[in-house]
């Protein structure tokens, strides 16, 4: 990094809202422009000016780009560390720059609700029928199978279920775990879930209410995590397997089945999709940020989209400690 050209990168305002903006998570330029109130193009200079500078770095998913600080929040450099604290200091104490980060915020805030109310509408619209839109995608039965393995014989101890739809992972697994926790945010989705497990003992299964990104447990509570067809539709992958990590006893295991990275943007509209799918490379980052060192992967092609599983096991010291253990 030259010091020259990062500190001519942040004499603008703009770029140091984006920068304060940044240091929260990871945005769509789309997402920067709407907040910014300017053309994405203008706001695409200005993002080209942070990464030539070293201070923030794009990835493209399909036809958007997503733009976080340089090595992203948890692994930041010193020096970009140190411009975020600044900005930080500079938010509480220039009246004129907190306004515009709280505004930006706000907007921010505000797009992502509308944008989450737009995929729990599809929830409720599809609960009956998840199942059904599930095996338009990718074989079940085979991904269930593999899964199953990957997990391997042992006993699965306690096992949390984020985004169980309609609690098909928690009836595989019903005779592997001690204990299962299926959490869903929809109401809908939990009963229909609820039918479906009610043949199983009230004392091995309970169901929650929850969001992933804030999951309402105690840390180290659980020996297993299964995130199934759930983390494309999150607009902050990361917080939600900083989270996953926090409820993950040491030595525990998380899997997460997905999509590989692909180009169907028709998902984003017709399916509720925030994410066109995970690399290899983004999932392997996501979980070792998170705490977790990451498995080798294993691929289940289908016609046109291709079915991932990550797995990983936390780590007893983590690198990176997880959100809400930092500020606890």
């Amino acid at each position: 990094m030259n010091i020259d050209t990062i500190f001519r990168a942040l004499a603008d305002p703009t770029r140091l809202r984006i920068m304060r903006l940044l240091s929260a998570m990871e945005l769509a330029v789309g997402e920067l422009a709407q907040v910014l109130g300017q053309s994405q193009p203008r706001v695409s200079r200005h993002v080209g000016i942070l990464c030539d500078a070293g201070l923030a770095e794009r990835r493209r998913e399909g036809s958007w780009v997503f733009l976080r600080m340089q090595g992203g929040v948890e692994q930041a450099s010193p020096l970009v560390e140190a411009i975020a604290r600044l900005l930080a200091i500079a938010e509480a104490e220039d009246q004129d720059f907190g306004q515009s980060c709280a505004e930006d915020m706000r907007k921010l805030a505000a797009i992502r609700t509308a944008r989450e109310e737009t995929a729990e509408g599809y929830f409720a619209r599809h609960a009956g029928e998840w199942d059904e839109l599930r095996r338009l995608h990718s074989s079940d039965s085979e991904v269930e199978k593999v899964l199953a393995r990957a997990l391997g014989d042992a006993p699965l101890g306690t096992l949390l279920d984020i985004g169980t739809g309609t609690g098909r992972m928690a009836e595989l697994f019903a005779d592997s775990a001690e204990r299962i926790v299926a959490l869903d945010k929809s109401l809908e989705m939990l009963r229909i879930a609820r039918a479906k497990l009610q043949h199983l003992p009230t004392e091995q299964i309970e169901l929650v209410q929850g969001d992933l990104g804030d999951l309402p447990f105690a840390a180290a509570s659980f020996d297993t995590i299964v995130i199934h067809q759930v983390l494309h539709f999150v607009q902050d992958p990361a917080l939600a397997l900083l989270e996953a990590a926090r409820v993950t006893r040491p030595g525990g295991r998380i899997a997460i089945v997905d999509f590989a990275a692909h180009n169907h943007e028709e998902l984003r509209d017709r399916h509720a999709h925030a994410r066109l799918g995970f690399s290899d490379a983004q999932l392997r980052d996501l979980l070792f940020d998170a705490g977790f060192e990451p498995e080798a992967p294993q691929a289940l092609d289908g016609e046109q989209l291709t079915v991932k599983i990550w797995l990983g096991e936390r780590r007893s010291n983590p690198l990176s400690t997880p959100a809400k253990e930092r500020t606890a």
